[in-house]
């Protein structure tokens, strides 16, 4: 895959996640304000119940004590009686149409014990209704067909006038009293207790009565203040004109809790996709990056291994072109010279697929590894000594410090010694200058702790990550001042995880490695 398609992939792939998150943030911040707007809804309806039921409860307890006197045809001080008469005829039904209302008004005068000894007059009003439908006669010939004539008669008491007029009567006096003497702190909480649970609003509350001035009263729960931003109020007691002196604001301090957990199985549903969607997502980049680093890997591995194969198999090459030369085919001596090379170098090639053959058979856990009790000391002492001479070669050193007290582990001795060697070789190859090798051992209570430090060109951070991974090398492409496959620290990850160890590198660019092995001693 081109590094651009790639990229463009990649692109796609992230607006679209981030398209997905953000309709679906946008759905539950809907969601939320949708269940907040409805939350103030019922609030402002259940407030304006408590308004009018306590409104209602005070006019009650003022009926029940002077509505007798409305009642008491005896107490009228004077009366009226007023009458009215309206008339319609309609020409084409041929009928006539009269309403008729006799309205009597009584004044009756409130006690003065009530006003203070003011007085008032209020009026008791009764009315009877007539209604008439009769049909004009214009000649003989209508009688015939004169239908009967209609009459309905109803006699009431205007009870909404009356109540009007006390209302009026209550907001007047009562009105000059504190408003603690009006309702009481219990009858407060009582209603508006009932009212929120009407709604299913069941959590906690404070409230508290203000007047229009923002000066506290004596109704209120506890330590009571007005949040600006998060206080609903209303007003209570108001007049005919819709004026009030007090409102009762009400405030909720798990609102925001009480809102999300009304939605919290669709919200946690919600999230739980988002989530699923991340994962999904990043896994897939994973696989995608982890592909592309792969393919690479495969080619600079294909690119190495054909560059490895080159040499031998041109010395191979070279070597039976010159045995078919009639001057040398009977030269026994150059003969053998030229087969011991051929044979030299296809050992070689057997030998990098064997590397590669024993890697994939580790993996598949095909290789049976026996463990004795062994030294890890003499398997260092012997994985030198196969290297010693690749040292010296180079005209560097290797310096051992072996002060690791318990030596012995649970092991394979022929695999641990591959493991030091392919250690030891892996700092050489990588030495720019004279190689400078130290070996470290030492104990702690349950682990035999090897370490393998040069001062050769080092590793980046990102090659760290990778560096024993199978195939992969930090110079890529077809790049051969280091020969090699990339395979020695995978057998070296794998044989160590086999015998329940652990192996790690740290590495600074320039400076240098150091690669532990930690091994659990017997």
């Amino acid at each position: 895959m081109r590094k651009k398609m790639f990229i463009l992939i990649v692109v796609l792939m992230s607006i679209s996640l981030i398209g997905i998150i953000a309709v679906q943030l946008y759905w539950i911040n809907n969601a939320v304000e949708s269940k907040k707007q409805q939350f103030n809804n019922d609030v402002k309806i259940a407030l304006a119940k408590v308004s009018d039921r306590i409104k209602d409860k005070e006019f009650d307890e003022f009926y029940a004590r002077y509505g007798s006197i409305f009642n008491n045809q005896k107490l009228a001080n004077d009366a009226e009686i007023k009458n009215y008469l309206f008339q319609q005829i309609d020409t084409v039904g041929k009928r006539k149409f009269s309403f008729g209302a006799t309205i009597l008004e009584e004044n009756i005068k409130l006690p003065t014990d009530f006003l203070d000894n003011d007085t008032i007059m209020l009026k008791r009003i009764i009315s009877k209704k007539d209604f008439f439908q009769t049909s004009t006669i214009r000649n003989t010939g209508d009688l015939s067909s004169l239908p009967e004539d209609t009459r309905f008669t109803s006699i009431q008491r205007e009870w909404a006038f009356e109540k009007f007029q006390i209302n009026s009567v209550v907001s007047d006096f009562q009105g000059n009293k504190p408003i603690h003497q009006r309702v009481s702190n219990r009858e407060v909480s009582e209603v508006l207790g009932e009212e929120l649970r009407k709604r299913n609003i069941n959590i906690a509350y404070k409230y508290g009565i203000y007047s229009n001035d923002g000066l506290a009263t004596k109704l209120k729960s506890g330590y009571f203040r007005i949040d600006r931003k998060e206080s609903q109020n209303y007003p209570l007691f108001r007049d005919e004109n819709g004026h009030s002196d007090y409102k009762l604001h009400v405030t909720f301090p798990s609102k925001n809790k009480h809102i999300l957990a009304e939605i919290s199985n669709i919200l946690l549903l919600s999230l739980f996709f988002i989530f699923i969607i991340i994962i999904a997502f990043s896994s897939s980049l994973y696989q995608l990056i982890r592909q592309k680093k792969i393919s690479e890997i495969k080619t600079d591995f294909i690119n190495n291994m054909t560059h490895e194969f080159k040499t031998p198999i041109a010395t191979i090459n070279l070597a039976l072109d010159a045995i078919k030369n009639p001057k040398i085919i009977h030269d026994e001596e150059k003969v053998k010279r030229y087969l011991g090379m051929i044979r030299q170098e296809n050992k070689r090639m057997h030998g990098q697929v064997e590397n590669v053959l024993r890697i994939s058979k580790l993996e598949k856990n095909q290789v049976d590894i026996n463990k004795d009790a062994v030294d890890v000391h003499d398997i260092i002492d012997e994985a030198i000594s196969h290297v010693d001479l690749l040292v010296k070669d180079k005209g560097g050193t290797i310096t051992t410090h072996l002060e690791a007290i318990t030596s012995e582990v649970l092991g394979n001795q022929l695999h641990l010694t591959n493991v030091v060697v392919n250690i030891l070789e892996n700092a050489l190859k990588y030495s720019d200058e004279a190689p400078k090798i130290d070996v470290y051992t030492e104990n702690t209570n349950k682990y035999f702790i090897l370490k393998i430090k040069d001062e050769g060109i080092g590793m980046s951070k990102q090659a760290q990550k990778y560096a024993f991974d199978k195939f992969y090398r930090e110079h890529k492409g077809n790049i051969h001042n280091v020969k090699g496959h990339g395979l020695g620290l995978a057998y070296v990850k794998e044989i160590i995880d086999n015998h329940q160890g652990t192996v790690i590198v740290e590495s600074e660019k320039g400076k240098g490695s150091i690669f532990t092995v930690k091994l659990g001693i017997i």
